[in-house]
């Protein structure tokens, strides 16, 4: 397989074509952005820990029967996926108050919820990704009806996998957020990628923030953090 060209270029992560039409190389670059780009720094490191914590959860929810974009490691920092049609909707549970929910809604940070909230969101960097419902996505046809039903269901499913996985790490999934595409075969396949970066990891005992919320409040340690939630899961880096 040969890398080619640069097809799309996000905020942390490059996307290129290869000589294989259904497969792309996913890179994992040093940027680190809050507050749709208004914040950015480069942090040493934090584009091989991403690609590796990624690739090693991507592999624990694919033994549980969850299609993943994942192929296989290319080096530190790129992985070779499949090519999905990607839909424009992001699925986010909530197993903790934080972030724009405390906003929102005024509610305490760090409050359990239960039943866990489910939300989804446009991705449209330039709308600030507004919280949208059902009935907004098939009728603007971002995902038609049954496409959200199972997204729901296998977004619900993978946070039951990885709540009891970080929890075996002695962490909190407080929340994350998740997106999905369809394959050449028409299957549902989660995609992009699950790494501190999309989703809040805390101390399950001192409630210590060990995600991308580091960057946002500039609590600094960013990357340190990340590398010591991969050491409790045993990501080797």
């Amino acid at each position: 397989m040969e890398k080619r060209s640069e097809l799309y270029r996000g905020k942390a992560k490059t996307v290129y074509t290869t000589d294989d039409p259904g497969l792309l190389v996913l890179e994992f670059r040093n940027d680190t952005s809050a507050f749709d780009g208004e914040k950015v720094e480069q942090l040493d490191r934090k584009g091989m820990v991403n690609n590796k914590f990624n690739n090693f959860i991507m592999a624990k929810l694919e033994q549980q029967g969850i299609r993943t974009q994942l192929v296989e490691v290319l080096s530190d920092n790129e992985t070779v996926v499949k090519k999905l049609d990607m839909i424009p909707v992001e699925c986010v549970v909530r197993n903790y108050a934080a972030g724009s929910l405390v906003r929102r809604l005024g509610v305490e940070e760090g409050t359990a919820l239960d039943p866990v909230t489910f939300e989804l969101f446009l991705k449209n960097d330039a709308l600030h990704d507004p919280m949208i419902n059902e009935s907004h996505a098939v009728a603007f046809g971002w995902a038609t009806a049954e496409q959200l039903t199972e997204m729901k269901s296998l977004t619900l499913q993978i946070n039951s996998i990885l709540k009891q996985l970080f929890a075996d790490g002695g962490m909190l999934l407080v929340d994350f957020k998740l997106e999905f595409g369809v394959d050449a075969d028409g299957n549902i396949v989660l995609g992009d990628e699950f790494s501190p970066d999309g989703c809040r990891l805390w101390d399950a005992e001192t409630r210590k923030k060990l995600d991308k919320d580091r960057f946002r409040q500039g609590l600094g340690g960013v990357v340190e953090a990340y590398e010591e939630v991969a050491a409790r899961l045993g990501v080797e880096l």
